[in-house]
Protein backbone atom coordinates (compact mmCIF):
# COMPACT_ATOMS: atom_id res chain seq x y z
CA UNK A 1 0.00 0.00 0.00
CA UNK A 2 1.29 3.84 -0.66
CA UNK A 3 0.40 6.64 1.52
CA UNK A 4 1.95 9.84 -0.71
CA UNK A 5 5.69 9.26 -0.41
CA UNK A 6 5.52 6.00 1.73
CA UNK A 7 5.22 2.76 1.05
CA UNK A 8 4.77 -0.44 2.77
CA UNK A 9 4.41 -3.76 1.89
CA UNK A 10 3.27 -6.52 4.21
CA UNK A 11 4.69 -9.50 2.01
CA UNK A 12 8.17 -10.48 2.11
CA UNK A 13 9.26 -7.14 0.03
CA UNK A 14 10.80 -4.58 1.93
CA UNK A 15 9.71 -1.63 3.50
CA UNK A 16 10.28 1.68 1.67
CA UNK A 17 10.18 4.79 3.82
CA UNK A 18 10.91 7.37 1.77
CA UNK A 19 14.08 6.19 0.08
CA UNK A 20 15.09 4.61 3.28
CA UNK A 21 14.77 0.94 3.01
CA UNK A 22 15.14 -1.82 5.24
CA UNK A 23 14.22 -5.69 5.32
CA UNK A 24 10.27 -6.14 6.46
CA UNK A 25 11.52 -8.96 9.22
CA UNK A 26 13.79 -5.82 10.40
CA UNK A 27 10.39 -3.64 11.27
CA UNK A 28 8.84 -6.30 12.82
CA UNK A 29 10.03 -9.56 12.56
CA UNK A 30 12.86 -12.29 13.02
CA UNK A 31 15.96 -12.03 10.84
CA UNK A 32 17.59 -15.71 9.31
CA UNK A 33 15.05 -17.57 11.42
CA UNK A 34 16.32 -16.08 14.93
CA UNK A 35 14.18 -13.59 16.92
CA UNK A 36 14.84 -9.94 15.78
CA UNK A 37 16.10 -8.29 19.08
CA UNK A 38 15.95 -4.45 18.46
CA UNK A 39 18.85 -4.17 21.58
CA UNK A 40 20.92 -6.39 19.80
CA UNK A 41 20.68 -4.57 16.81
CA UNK A 42 21.00 -1.30 18.54
CA UNK A 43 24.92 -2.18 19.70
CA UNK A 44 25.79 -4.59 17.25
CA UNK A 45 28.59 -3.08 14.56
CA UNK A 46 28.41 -3.35 10.84
CA UNK A 47 31.09 -4.24 8.21
CA UNK A 48 31.68 -0.77 6.41
CA UNK A 49 33.54 -0.41 3.62
CA UNK A 50 37.22 0.27 3.56
CA UNK A 51 38.17 1.31 0.58
CA UNK A 52 38.64 5.09 1.59
CA UNK A 53 41.40 6.39 2.61
CA UNK A 54 40.90 7.58 6.17
CA UNK A 55 39.17 4.43 6.82
CA UNK A 56 42.36 2.13 6.96
CA UNK A 57 44.08 1.37 9.92
CA UNK A 58 47.54 2.54 9.99
CA UNK A 59 50.69 1.49 12.31
CA UNK A 60 49.88 4.13 14.69
CA UNK A 61 46.56 3.01 14.74
CA UNK A 62 47.78 -0.55 15.66
CA UNK A 63 50.49 1.04 18.22
CA UNK A 64 50.77 0.68 21.79
CA UNK A 65 51.45 3.69 22.08
CA UNK A 66 47.44 4.06 23.81
CA UNK A 67 48.36 2.30 26.63
CA UNK A 68 48.63 3.55 29.80
CA UNK A 69 52.23 1.86 30.35
CA UNK A 70 53.07 3.56 27.51
CA UNK A 71 52.35 7.25 28.31
CA UNK A 72 55.35 10.03 29.66
CA UNK A 73 55.35 11.01 32.77
CA UNK A 74 54.50 14.90 33.17
CA UNK A 75 58.24 15.29 34.92
CA UNK A 76 61.49 13.38 34.66
CA UNK A 77 61.94 14.04 38.53
CA UNK A 78 59.22 11.01 39.21
CA UNK A 79 61.45 8.80 38.48
CA UNK A 80 62.24 9.16 42.20
CA UNK A 81 59.52 9.47 43.65
CA UNK A 82 57.51 6.45 45.55
CA UNK A 83 56.24 4.20 43.09
CA UNK A 84 57.66 6.45 40.17
CA UNK A 85 54.47 8.84 40.82
CA UNK A 86 52.33 5.90 39.35
CA UNK A 87 48.77 4.68 40.86
CA UNK A 88 49.25 1.51 41.38
CA UNK A 89 46.45 0.72 43.59
CA UNK A 90 43.14 0.96 42.65
CA UNK A 91 42.06 3.38 39.83
CA UNK A 92 38.27 3.54 40.18
CA UNK A 93 37.01 3.84 36.65
CA UNK A 94 39.07 2.68 35.04
CA UNK A 95 39.91 -1.06 37.44
CA UNK A 96 37.11 -3.69 37.20
CA UNK A 97 35.82 -3.86 40.79
CA UNK A 98 35.86 -7.48 40.27
CA UNK A 99 39.52 -8.21 39.59
CA UNK A 100 41.52 -10.31 41.53
CA UNK A 101 44.04 -7.89 41.12
CA UNK A 102 45.44 -3.91 40.36
CA UNK A 103 44.87 -3.45 36.74
CA UNK A 104 43.29 -6.58 35.67
CA UNK A 105 42.24 -6.19 32.29
CA UNK A 106 38.81 -7.37 30.82
CA UNK A 107 40.45 -10.05 28.98
CA UNK A 108 42.28 -11.55 31.35
CA UNK A 109 39.13 -11.58 33.92
CA UNK A 110 37.16 -13.10 31.23
CA UNK A 111 39.90 -15.73 30.29
CA UNK A 112 39.60 -17.20 33.51
CA UNK A 113 36.19 -16.62 34.08
CA UNK A 114 35.48 -19.25 30.86
CA UNK A 115 38.52 -21.10 32.42
CA UNK A 116 36.50 -21.74 35.53
CA UNK A 117 32.79 -22.26 34.49
CA UNK A 118 32.71 -25.34 33.71
CA UNK A 119 33.68 -26.66 37.76
CA UNK A 120 31.93 -23.69 39.12
CA UNK A 121 28.95 -25.80 37.52
CA UNK A 122 29.69 -28.84 37.79
CA UNK A 123 29.94 -28.35 41.40
CA UNK A 124 26.22 -26.47 41.28
CA UNK A 125 24.64 -29.40 39.49
CA UNK A 126 26.29 -31.64 42.21
CA UNK A 127 25.09 -29.90 45.11
CA UNK A 128 21.42 -30.07 43.41
CA UNK A 129 21.56 -33.89 42.23
CA UNK A 130 22.77 -34.46 46.20
CA UNK A 131 19.58 -32.62 47.36
CA UNK A 132 16.97 -33.33 44.57
CA UNK A 133 15.58 -35.81 42.45
CA UNK A 134 15.85 -33.43 39.35
CA UNK A 135 13.83 -36.05 37.17
CA UNK A 136 10.64 -34.14 36.23
CA UNK A 137 7.60 -36.01 37.19
CA UNK A 138 3.81 -34.17 35.68
CA UNK A 139 0.42 -33.92 36.92
CA UNK A 140 -1.96 -36.21 34.43
CA UNK A 141 -4.09 -33.46 34.50
CA UNK A 142 -3.08 -29.77 35.37
CA UNK A 143 -1.19 -28.03 33.09
CA UNK A 144 0.11 -23.74 33.39
CA UNK A 145 -1.93 -21.21 31.68
CA UNK A 146 -0.62 -21.71 28.16
CA UNK A 147 -0.25 -25.20 28.57
CA UNK A 148 3.00 -26.16 30.02
CA UNK A 149 2.69 -29.33 32.33
CA UNK A 150 2.85 -28.42 36.36
CA UNK A 151 5.97 -30.67 37.81
CA UNK A 152 4.91 -32.58 40.49
CA UNK A 153 7.11 -33.82 44.11
CA UNK A 154 8.32 -33.61 45.84
CA UNK A 155 11.51 -33.51 44.61
CA UNK A 156 13.99 -33.42 47.49
CA UNK A 157 15.69 -36.58 48.77
CA UNK A 158 16.11 -37.73 52.38
CA UNK A 159 18.33 -39.77 54.45
CA UNK A 160 18.48 -43.40 53.43
CA UNK A 161 15.79 -44.61 56.15
CA UNK A 162 14.27 -41.46 56.88
CA UNK A 163 10.99 -41.11 55.96
CA UNK A 164 8.69 -37.70 55.39
CA UNK A 165 6.44 -39.05 58.16
CA UNK A 166 9.56 -39.73 60.46
CA UNK A 167 11.04 -36.36 59.70
CA UNK A 168 7.76 -34.56 60.85
CA UNK A 169 8.04 -36.62 63.87
CA UNK A 170 11.50 -34.86 64.82
CA UNK A 171 11.97 -31.58 66.81
CA UNK A 172 13.74 -28.90 65.37
CA UNK A 173 16.61 -29.84 67.14
CA UNK A 174 17.08 -33.30 66.04
CA UNK A 175 16.65 -32.35 62.37
CA UNK A 176 19.41 -30.11 62.99
CA UNK A 177 21.23 -32.05 64.93
CA UNK A 178 20.75 -34.57 62.48
CA UNK A 179 21.50 -32.30 59.72
CA UNK A 180 18.21 -33.59 57.87
CA UNK A 181 16.37 -30.57 57.12
CA UNK A 182 15.48 -31.44 53.34
CA UNK A 183 15.13 -27.72 52.24
CA UNK A 184 18.29 -25.81 53.21
CA UNK A 185 19.43 -22.24 51.66
CA UNK A 186 19.58 -22.61 47.85
CA UNK A 187 23.11 -20.41 46.93
CA UNK A 188 24.04 -18.65 43.66
CA UNK A 189 26.46 -20.66 41.39
CA UNK A 190 29.12 -18.05 42.14
CA UNK A 191 28.34 -16.43 45.49
CA UNK A 192 31.23 -14.14 45.15
CA UNK A 193 30.01 -12.89 41.99
CA UNK A 194 26.60 -13.22 42.34
CA UNK A 195 24.29 -11.09 39.46
CA UNK A 196 21.57 -11.96 37.47
CA UNK A 197 21.45 -15.46 36.12
CA UNK A 198 18.89 -16.26 33.07
CA UNK A 199 17.30 -19.55 31.69
CA UNK A 200 18.81 -21.09 28.79
CA UNK A 201 15.48 -20.63 26.72
CA UNK A 202 15.70 -17.27 27.26
CA UNK A 203 18.90 -17.01 26.54
CA UNK A 204 18.15 -18.63 23.01
CA UNK A 205 16.02 -16.06 22.04
CA UNK A 206 18.04 -13.26 23.13
CA UNK A 207 21.57 -13.70 23.25
CA UNK A 208 22.66 -10.69 24.69
CA UNK A 209 21.39 -12.23 28.03
CA UNK A 210 24.28 -15.05 28.32
CA UNK A 211 27.21 -14.13 31.00
CA UNK A 212 30.45 -15.76 30.01
CA UNK A 213 31.11 -17.13 33.73
CA UNK A 214 28.29 -18.50 34.77
CA UNK A 215 24.74 -20.05 33.78
CA UNK A 216 21.41 -21.11 35.05
CA UNK A 217 21.31 -24.24 37.32
CA UNK A 218 17.86 -25.49 37.46
CA UNK A 219 15.98 -27.96 35.08
CA UNK A 220 13.47 -25.90 32.46
CA UNK A 221 10.80 -28.11 33.65
CA UNK A 222 10.30 -26.63 36.96
CA UNK A 223 10.55 -23.08 35.56
CA UNK A 224 7.56 -21.04 34.36
CA UNK A 225 6.29 -21.01 31.19
CA UNK A 226 8.60 -19.01 28.15
CA UNK A 227 6.76 -17.02 27.27
CA UNK A 228 4.52 -16.96 30.09
CA UNK A 229 0.89 -15.84 29.46
CA UNK A 230 0.00 -11.62 30.35
CA UNK A 231 -3.09 -11.04 31.86
CA UNK A 232 -4.26 -7.35 31.57
CA UNK A 233 -7.26 -6.07 34.63
CA UNK A 234 -8.15 -3.63 32.17
CA UNK A 235 -9.09 -6.13 29.64
CA UNK A 236 -10.38 -9.06 31.09
CA UNK A 237 -12.51 -10.14 28.31
CA UNK A 238 -9.21 -10.76 26.19
CA UNK A 239 -7.96 -13.24 28.45
CA UNK A 240 -3.70 -14.34 27.70
CA UNK A 241 -3.17 -11.07 25.47
CA UNK A 242 0.70 -12.39 24.85
CA UNK A 243 -0.35 -13.91 21.64
CA UNK A 244 2.38 -16.50 22.71
CA UNK A 245 4.97 -13.78 22.18
CA UNK A 246 7.27 -12.58 24.55
CA UNK A 247 6.80 -8.83 24.73
CA UNK A 248 9.15 -6.66 23.86
CA UNK A 249 10.54 -3.42 22.97
CA UNK A 250 10.24 -5.02 18.89
CA UNK A 251 6.79 -5.37 19.00
CA UNK A 252 5.12 -3.68 22.63
CA UNK A 253 3.24 -1.07 20.19
CA UNK A 254 1.54 -3.37 17.73
CA UNK A 255 0.48 -5.72 20.52
CA UNK A 256 -1.21 -3.24 22.73
CA UNK A 257 -1.31 0.26 20.72
CA UNK A 258 -5.52 -0.75 20.94
CA UNK A 259 -5.60 -2.07 24.08
CA UNK A 260 -3.77 0.16 26.22
CA UNK A 261 -3.84 4.47 27.00
CA UNK A 262 -0.92 5.90 25.75
CA UNK A 263 0.33 6.45 29.16
CA UNK A 264 0.77 2.93 30.14
CA UNK A 265 2.42 2.51 26.41
CA UNK A 266 4.78 4.84 27.54
CA UNK A 267 5.05 2.95 31.37
CA UNK A 268 5.39 -0.55 29.28
CA UNK A 269 8.67 1.10 26.81
CA UNK A 270 10.22 2.19 29.75
CA UNK A 271 10.11 -1.27 31.34
CA UNK A 272 11.20 -3.02 27.98
CA UNK A 273 14.02 -0.71 27.10
CA UNK A 274 17.42 -1.95 28.62
CA UNK A 275 19.42 0.52 31.39
CA UNK A 276 22.86 -0.84 32.23
CA UNK A 277 23.12 -3.40 35.26
CA UNK A 278 25.77 -4.39 37.49
CA UNK A 279 26.77 -7.68 35.04
CA UNK A 280 25.01 -6.24 31.76
CA UNK A 281 26.96 -3.05 30.56
CA UNK A 282 29.59 -1.52 28.65
CA UNK A 283 32.42 -1.67 31.12
CA UNK A 284 35.16 -3.76 31.76
CA UNK A 285 33.09 -4.87 35.26
CA UNK A 286 30.43 -6.73 33.05
CA UNK A 287 29.74 -10.78 32.58
CA UNK A 288 28.69 -10.38 28.81
CA UNK A 289 31.24 -10.88 26.17
CA UNK A 290 30.02 -7.79 24.19
CA UNK A 291 29.21 -4.72 25.61
CA UNK A 292 25.78 -4.50 26.21
CA UNK A 293 23.03 -1.93 26.90
CA UNK A 294 21.84 -3.43 30.09
CA UNK A 295 18.79 -5.28 30.67
CA UNK A 296 14.77 -4.50 31.05
CA UNK A 297 12.69 -4.66 33.91
CA UNK A 298 10.62 -7.24 31.29
CA UNK A 299 13.95 -9.59 30.97
CA UNK A 300 13.19 -10.60 34.10
CA UNK A 301 9.91 -10.08 34.43
CA UNK A 302 8.93 -11.79 31.34
CA UNK A 303 5.68 -10.59 29.69
CA UNK A 304 4.80 -8.90 33.93
CA UNK A 305 5.53 -12.41 35.46
CA UNK A 306 9.08 -14.25 35.67
CA UNK A 307 10.57 -17.74 34.15
CA UNK A 308 12.39 -18.22 37.80
CA UNK A 309 15.95 -16.05 36.95
CA UNK A 310 17.60 -15.62 40.10
CA UNK A 311 20.22 -12.98 41.39
CA UNK A 312 21.54 -12.11 45.03
CA UNK A 313 19.31 -9.57 47.32
CA UNK A 314 21.01 -6.52 47.60
CA UNK A 315 20.05 -5.85 51.01
CA UNK A 316 22.48 -8.05 52.86
CA UNK A 317 25.93 -7.45 53.60
CA UNK A 318 29.11 -8.85 53.20
CA UNK A 319 28.88 -10.57 50.17
CA UNK A 320 28.82 -14.35 51.69
CA UNK A 321 25.55 -13.22 53.65
CA UNK A 322 23.62 -12.42 50.50
CA UNK A 323 20.54 -14.84 49.67
CA UNK A 324 19.63 -15.83 46.32
CA UNK A 325 16.26 -14.39 45.13
CA UNK A 326 14.12 -15.63 42.27
CA UNK A 327 12.61 -13.25 40.38
CA UNK A 328 8.81 -12.71 41.47
CA UNK A 329 6.12 -12.16 39.46
CA UNK A 330 4.47 -9.03 38.77
CA UNK A 331 0.60 -10.24 38.54
CA UNK A 332 -2.02 -8.76 40.84
CA UNK A 333 0.95 -6.01 41.80
CA UNK A 334 -2.03 -3.57 41.99
CA UNK A 335 -3.56 -5.04 44.94
CA UNK A 336 -0.66 -5.35 47.18
CA UNK A 337 0.68 -3.56 49.85
CA UNK A 338 4.08 -4.70 50.09
CA UNK A 339 6.96 -4.92 47.42
CA UNK A 340 10.38 -6.30 47.83
CA UNK A 341 11.19 -9.32 49.73
CA UNK A 342 13.36 -7.39 51.92
CA UNK A 343 12.82 -4.05 51.81
CA UNK A 344 9.31 -3.44 52.71
CA UNK A 345 8.75 -1.00 49.98
CA UNK A 346 5.28 0.66 50.27
CA UNK A 347 4.14 1.34 46.40
CA UNK A 348 5.05 0.31 43.29
CA UNK A 349 6.13 3.70 42.95
CA UNK A 350 8.95 3.54 44.92
CA UNK A 351 9.69 -0.47 43.81
CA UNK A 352 10.45 0.98 40.78
CA UNK A 353 12.80 3.41 41.62
CA UNK A 354 14.51 1.22 44.12
CA UNK A 355 15.19 -1.70 41.61
CA UNK A 356 17.28 1.05 39.32
CA UNK A 357 19.11 1.94 42.70
CA UNK A 358 19.27 -1.65 44.27
CA UNK A 359 18.72 -4.66 42.36
CA UNK A 360 20.75 -3.32 39.20
CA UNK A 361 23.51 -2.36 41.03
CA UNK A 362 23.34 -4.84 44.18
CA UNK A 363 22.80 -1.89 46.07
CA UNK A 364 25.90 -0.28 45.54
CA UNK A 365 25.26 3.47 43.68
CA UNK A 366 29.11 3.57 43.82
CA UNK A 367 28.75 1.08 41.18
CA UNK A 368 26.09 2.35 39.49
CA UNK A 369 28.29 5.72 38.61
CA UNK A 370 30.36 4.03 37.15
CA UNK A 371 28.11 1.44 35.33
CA UNK A 372 25.73 3.62 33.99
CA UNK A 373 22.99 4.57 36.58
CA UNK A 374 19.59 6.00 35.57
CA UNK A 375 17.36 8.61 37.45
CA UNK A 376 14.40 8.75 36.71
CA UNK A 377 11.78 11.49 36.94
CA UNK A 378 8.89 10.63 39.03
CA UNK A 379 6.21 10.97 36.04
CA UNK A 380 8.48 8.53 34.01
CA UNK A 381 7.99 6.48 37.44
CA UNK A 382 4.14 7.11 37.76
CA UNK A 383 3.95 5.53 33.91
CA UNK A 384 5.94 2.57 34.72
CA UNK A 385 4.23 1.73 37.74
CA UNK A 386 0.62 2.73 36.16
CA UNK A 387 1.78 0.09 33.47
CA UNK A 388 2.66 -2.94 36.23
CA UNK A 389 -0.86 -2.03 37.71
CA UNK A 390 -2.53 -3.41 34.89
CA UNK A 391 -0.67 -6.69 35.27
CA UNK A 392 -3.42 -8.92 36.14
CA UNK A 393 -3.36 -13.13 37.88
CA UNK A 394 -4.71 -15.86 35.72
CA UNK A 395 -8.09 -16.60 35.67
CA UNK A 396 -9.06 -18.85 38.24
CA UNK A 397 -12.40 -20.36 37.63
CA UNK A 398 -13.27 -22.73 40.75
CA UNK A 399 -12.86 -19.68 42.82
CA UNK A 400 -16.42 -18.19 44.09
CA UNK A 401 -16.22 -14.22 42.78
CA UNK A 402 -17.40 -12.41 46.17
CA UNK A 403 -15.44 -14.67 48.46
CA UNK A 404 -12.47 -16.50 46.26
CA UNK A 405 -13.09 -19.44 47.78
CA UNK A 406 -13.92 -22.48 45.89
CA UNK A 407 -16.96 -22.61 44.24
CA UNK A 408 -18.11 -26.58 45.23
CA UNK A 409 -20.15 -27.31 42.15
CA UNK A 410 -16.81 -26.64 40.24
CA UNK A 411 -14.27 -28.03 42.73
CA UNK A 412 -13.06 -31.98 42.48
CA UNK A 413 -13.17 -33.45 45.75
CA UNK A 414 -9.64 -33.16 46.46
CA UNK A 415 -9.50 -29.76 46.01
CA UNK A 416 -12.63 -29.03 48.50
CA UNK A 417 -10.82 -31.41 50.71
CA UNK A 418 -7.21 -29.49 49.76
CA UNK A 419 -9.53 -26.06 51.01
CA UNK A 420 -10.47 -27.33 54.47
CA UNK A 421 -6.71 -28.31 55.15
CA UNK A 422 -6.07 -24.85 54.02
CA UNK A 423 -8.10 -22.62 55.91
CA UNK A 424 -7.80 -25.16 59.09
CA UNK A 425 -4.93 -27.79 60.19
CA UNK A 426 -2.69 -26.71 57.26
CA UNK A 427 -2.67 -22.74 58.99
CA UNK A 428 -1.77 -21.37 55.09
CA UNK A 429 -4.95 -18.68 55.68
CA UNK A 430 -3.03 -17.01 58.65
CA UNK A 431 -0.63 -15.39 56.26
CA UNK A 432 -2.34 -16.21 52.70
CA UNK A 433 -5.72 -14.57 52.96
CA UNK A 434 -8.40 -14.50 50.13
CA UNK A 435 -9.16 -12.51 48.05
CA UNK A 436 -5.42 -11.98 47.04
CA UNK A 437 -3.78 -14.73 49.59
CA UNK A 438 -0.99 -12.81 51.25
CA UNK A 439 -1.73 -10.47 54.39
CA UNK A 440 0.78 -7.75 53.25
CA UNK A 441 2.75 -8.12 56.16
CA UNK A 442 6.96 -9.94 56.72
CA UNK A 443 7.40 -12.92 58.90
CA UNK A 444 10.53 -14.82 60.27
CA UNK A 445 10.03 -18.34 60.03
CA UNK A 446 13.25 -18.99 61.55
CA UNK A 447 14.84 -21.50 59.93
CA UNK A 448 17.55 -21.82 61.93
CA UNK A 449 15.99 -24.03 64.20
CA UNK A 450 15.85 -26.72 61.49
CA UNK A 451 19.12 -26.69 59.76
CA UNK A 452 22.88 -24.86 60.80
CA UNK A 453 22.78 -22.03 58.96
CA UNK A 454 22.19 -18.06 60.02
CA UNK A 455 19.16 -16.48 60.31
CA UNK A 456 17.31 -14.81 57.18
CA UNK A 457 14.78 -12.92 59.04
CA UNK A 458 11.85 -11.47 57.99
CA UNK A 459 10.51 -11.41 54.48
CA UNK A 460 7.36 -10.75 52.61
CA UNK A 461 4.46 -13.50 52.30
CA UNK A 462 4.04 -13.79 48.35
CA UNK A 463 0.69 -14.03 47.12
CA UNK A 464 -0.81 -18.10 45.89
CA UNK A 465 -3.26 -16.88 43.37
CA UNK A 466 -2.17 -18.01 39.99
CA UNK A 467 0.79 -20.38 42.28
CA UNK A 468 0.96 -22.90 39.99
CA UNK A 469 2.47 -21.15 36.65
CA UNK A 470 5.20 -19.71 39.11
CA UNK A 471 7.49 -22.91 39.95
CA UNK A 472 10.37 -23.04 41.98
CA UNK A 473 8.44 -21.35 45.07
CA UNK A 474 9.75 -20.01 48.47
CA UNK A 475 12.38 -16.61 48.34
CA UNK A 476 15.44 -18.79 46.84
CA UNK A 477 13.83 -20.80 44.51
CA UNK A 478 14.44 -24.34 47.04
CA UNK A 479 11.11 -26.08 46.59
CA UNK A 480 10.90 -26.87 43.21
CA UNK A 481 7.43 -27.83 43.34
CA UNK A 482 4.06 -27.13 45.31
CA UNK A 483 4.48 -30.85 46.85
CA UNK A 484 8.01 -29.57 48.10
CA UNK A 485 6.17 -26.64 49.54
CA UNK A 486 3.55 -28.43 51.41
CA UNK A 487 6.47 -30.49 52.54
CA UNK A 488 8.29 -27.33 53.72
CA UNK A 489 5.81 -25.99 55.64
CA UNK A 490 4.53 -29.35 57.65
CA UNK A 491 8.45 -29.39 58.77
CA UNK A 492 8.58 -25.74 59.67
CA UNK A 493 5.15 -24.65 61.23
CA UNK A 494 4.81 -28.64 63.00
CA UNK A 495 1.45 -29.24 60.93
CA UNK A 496 1.76 -33.19 60.89
CA UNK A 497 -0.35 -33.36 58.07
CA UNK A 498 -0.48 -36.98 56.65
CA UNK A 499 -0.43 -38.14 53.35
CA UNK A 500 -3.82 -37.64 51.86
CA UNK A 501 -3.87 -34.09 53.17
CA UNK A 502 -0.20 -33.09 51.72
CA UNK A 503 -1.59 -34.17 48.43
CA UNK A 504 -5.56 -32.52 48.90
CA UNK A 505 -3.63 -29.33 49.65
CA UNK A 506 -1.12 -28.74 46.49
CA UNK A 507 -4.64 -29.60 44.61
CA UNK A 508 -6.29 -26.90 46.52
CA UNK A 509 -3.70 -24.28 45.56
CA UNK A 510 -3.23 -25.53 41.53
CA UNK A 511 -7.04 -24.53 41.71
CA UNK A 512 -6.57 -20.69 42.84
Amino acid sequence: MRFGSKAISHGAAPVWLGGLVLPLAMASGPVGGKPYDAAAEAQTPRAAPSSRPESQKSEHDRSDVFRASESPPSSNALESQPDQGKALGFDFYRDPLNAKKPMQTFEEIMKEDKAAKPKIMEDQRKLLESRYDLTPRFHPEAKMSRGKPIPVGPTARLRDGVTWDSLAAMTPEEIREKGLFPYPALPHPKQATGGQVFPKMQIEMFPRLERFDVEFDLPEAFLPEFPPAMFLQNRPELGDVSRGEVVSINNYYRLFKDILTPVQLDGLRLLLTPFPQEEFNPTDDRKSEQPSLGVTCLDCHVNGHTTGQFHLNPDNRPQERRLRLDTVSLRGVFNQQLHGSKRSLRSVEDFTEFEFRTAYFNGDPIHAMKKGFTQFDRVQVSHMAQMQNMFDFPPAPKLDVATARLDPTKATDAERRGEQVFFGKGRCAECHRPPVYLDDRMHDLRLERFVNEPPTGPIKTFTLRGIKDSPPYMHDGRCLTLEDTVEFFNLVLGLKLNAQEKSDLAAFMRAL
